[in-house]
């Protein structure tokens, strides 16, 4: 739905609904916890932004995709995604998309789309909020609106993530809090910049778009190989991976604990899984730090990346693979 312009707009900037927490709806104004996410639509989200309506620069349309608990976020979605935002790219006119997305798998999302999504030098602005839009301080409001501008900049490019101030790449992303409104974090990287009064402070360049096959079309969800996360931990039994192969899994990501450690169980019966033809990394289960360096016995290494970005890596590795 277009925001009321002139017609001296030069650019467009679509949001794009997913559902989420930015988009729940709890009874009480007070409740933080006990609401129902994704109950209200994109154009609803941008309709309580007044400072959006007033931008006479700048149309901006709003569209509902998917209304999900992120909790919940499936393979089928983001294709469904991925699809919709380089449609919307590819239109001359728009400078931008923004997308609302749930927290809990949002560093998911977006390093799926920053794998896979061809950018054409155009940013895609994730933005999400950890209270719902019920509550007495609602963080999605301003959220969205520093995630539009962050969209309609010139010169910007790459997945971004706009989030409570602060501007990370989708690449860098780790949710690092369950319930504070300053969710995330991006490690040794740090954000990007800043936002301060409207206005973006940057302190590094925009990301690089990585070097992959992005015009490559990727087969339906229902076709993806399995790929599961194991986590090691104290105790740890070498009978939950042999269960996973049993069970299709083609690749297995280990969450290793500190630098990539793997509790013996798991190490024996991820050979067997080698052995068996499935495809083994190893990252760590840290928020922060990845795995650095390797013993020559240890299983392979995910380097820097977060579990679930391994996880992403593997997939997309396993469907190359079967091209």
């Amino acid at each position: 739905m277009p925001s009321t312009a002139s017609s001296a707009a030069v650019s467009t900037v679509v949001v794009v609904g997913t559902g989420g927490t930015i988009a729940g709806v709890a009874e009480r104004a007070d409740d933080h916890v006990g609401y129902k996410a994704g109950q209200l639509g994109a154009q609803a989200l941008v309709a309580v932004v007044p400072a959006l309506a007033e931008r006479t620069d700048l149309v901006i349309e709003a569209e509902t995709l998917a209304s999900l608990d992120s909790c919940d976020m499936d393979h089928g979605t983001w294709l469904a995604l991925r699809e919709r935002v380089s449609t919307l790219l590819a239109r001359p006119e728009v400078a931008g998309v923004v997308v609302t997305h749930g927290t809990d798998t949002l560093e998911e999302t977006a390093y799926f789309l920053h794998r896979t999504l061809e950018l054409a030098a155009k940013p895609v602005v994730f933005t999400a909020a950890m209270r719902p839009a019920t509550a007495l301080s609602a963080d999605g409001p301003q959220n969205l609106l520093d995630a539009v501008t962050l969209a309609a900049r010139s010169g910007a490019s790459g997945v971004l993530v706009a989030f409570a101030g602060r501007v990370y790449a989708g690449a860098d992303l780790r949710k690092v809090h369950g319930y504070r409104v300053e969710a995330f974090d991006a490690g040794d990287a740090g954000p990007i910049g800043v936002m301060a009064d409207g206005r973006l402070r940057r302190f590094r360049p925009w990301p690089e778009e990585p070097a992959h096959a992005a015009a490559a079309a990727l087969p339906a969800a229902g076709a993806w190989p399995t790929v599961d996360i194991v986590t090691s931990h104290a105790g740890a039994r070498g009978g939950v991976i042999d269960a996973l192969v049993a069970a299709g899994a083609r690749g297995l990501v280990i969450a290793g604990t500190g630098n990539g450690s793997v509790h013996r169980s798991l190490v024996e019966a991820a050979r067997r899984a080698e052995a068996a033809g499935v495809v083994v990394r190893r990252a760590s289960r840290c928020q922060l730090g990845g795995v650095v360096g390797t013993r020559p016995d240890a299983l392979p290494s995910a380097g820097m990346l977060s579990a679930p970005q391994a996880r992403i890596e593997l997939l997309l590795d396993l469907i190359a693979a079967a091209r």
